[in-house]
């Protein structure tokens, strides 16, 4: 099944090439497709076949590679600066502090530094896990632009930017404009939610606590809460993880989007996608609804994901090419 997953990304690519145009494919930045084809030319099947193995012995890595990638691209760029270890570094940050998937771009990086000696950087490795990561699940394919170098800075205090849990929707928008991204980009990406499970620590205040006029959050179906509430008890385990898409959190498709539809959302932040009019709309054109130009979630997500991945990308002789993703060389 996994192989067959992992083998439309070929079938995707001749469909986004003219989807999103040849410009979005050769970016200015100085990124390409195919920029290892002479230097590495294994060097996205290695990572395929490592984010592959991974993902059979646990499919919980495909979410967190996706979402390292999304948290390292909104902090100095995507630079592979969430990997540096060490007190004060970006994994040290309280958002970072959950992320998972670290093993899986040390080996694939292991692996290349045998095939390939410096010649594949940490940020390319981990942009294309985090591709892979999502065919596995069941969603698209899309070309990934590399030619990344590795950044030599990675602080906590710089990750005060990423986006919160509890952030409005024009909180979000801010913070997404800053990066280059649109509202679309934005519906689209928080759309990766579809796979993934958060701690009931970042949910409960919304049964229990919400604010000093209500106890439960009102964008909550009165006909969820009595579930929300078994999964998550006003006094239970606040580490226990429950699924951002309730009923597929394995599986990568639009299921995320019905759910804020019907006041299903986890995150209080993604449930204010459908809550708020000026993405609402966005959330309906992803699931079709009679009236309204429908989105296809897998091509503009896929689009998205390009467009986010060549956030402040250093390239040429910006940056380096780590030797182990972990430490600066």
């Amino acid at each position: 099944m996994e192989v067959q997953s992992l083998n439309k990304i070929s079938v995707i690519f001749s469909f986004l090439f003219f989807a999103m145009g040849a410009a979005t494919l050769v970016l200015g930045q100085g990124t390409r497709v195919g920029f290892y084809a002479a230097a590495c030319p294994r060097a996205e099947s290695i990572v395929q076949s490592t984010v592959r193995t991974h993902f059979q012995s646990d499919p919980k890595v495909a979410p967190g590679l996706l979402r390292m990638h999304f948290h390292d691209c909104f902090v100095q760029g995507c630079d592979g600066s969430i990997l540096i270890d060490g007190a004060g570094t970006e994994k040290t940050a309280p958002p970072n502090l959950l992320l998972r998937g670290y093993e899986v771009i040390d080996d694939a990086k292991s692996q290349l530094e045998q095939a390939c000696p410096g010649v594949v950087s940490c940020a390319d490795i981990l942009a294309l896990a985090a591709r892979d990561s999502v065919v596995l699940a069941g969603g698209p394919g899309w070309p990934v632009p590399t030619g990344r170098r590795d950044g030599r800075v990675s602080l906590a205090s710089d990750a005060t930017n990423l986006p919160g849990f509890r952030d409005s929707v024009d909180v979000q928008k801010q913070k997404f404009a800053a990066k280059g991204l649109d509202t679309q980009d934005l519906v689209a990406l928080v759309g990766g939610h579809t796979i993934g499970t958060v701690a009931c620590q970042f949910v409960q205040y919304r049964m229990y606590n919400f604010n000093s006029s209500v106890t439960v959050d009102p964008s909550i179906s009165p006909s969820f809460l009595s579930q929300f509430q078994s999964l998550c008890p006003a006094n239970g385990d606040a580490s226990k993880r429950v699924a951002l898409d309730t009923g597929s959190e394995n599986r990568f498709d639009n299921s995320f989007f019905g759910n804020l539809q019907s006041g299903r959302g986890i995150l209080e932040s993604d449930q204010m996608l459908w809550t708020d009019p000026s993405t609402r709309t966005l959330v309906q054109r992803f699931l079709g609804i009679r009236g309204l130009l429908g989105l296809t979630f897998s091509a503009e997500f896929a689009r998205s994901m390009v467009k986010m991945s060549n956030i402040g990308v250093k390239t040429g002789t910006d940056g380096e090419i780590r030797r182990v993703c972990s430490a600066i060389n």
